[in-house]
């Protein structure tokens, strides 16, 4: 008695399982969520830093005396643009 061979072939370049990896689509899906995730959050961070810049510019003298800085720190902060730290 003869075997049988099947004509299916396994395509090496899917795996021992021959199972598909993530097609190209699913890869640029990925790599641009990570990357909106990235920008939204650099996008987050100046928001809040300027944010924060104006809420010093707010506080009285007194205030800014109580925890340590002078009217100049602040404006020297607030002169920074908002995407330096």
């Amino acid at each position: 008695m003869t075997q049988a061979v099947s004509p299916i072939r396994s395509n090496p370049s899917r795996g021992a399982a021959g199972a598909a990896g993530p097609s190209v689509a699913d890869r640029l899906a990925t790599a641009f969520a990570a990357a909106s995730v990235l920008v939204f959050d650099r996008l987050f961070v100046w928001q809040s830093r300027a944010a924060d810049r104006r809420a010093l510019q707010a506080l009285d003298d007194h205030l800014l005396r109580d925890i340590g800085l002078s009217r100049a720190d602040i404006e020297a902060e607030a002169s920074k643009p908002f995407w330096h730290g």
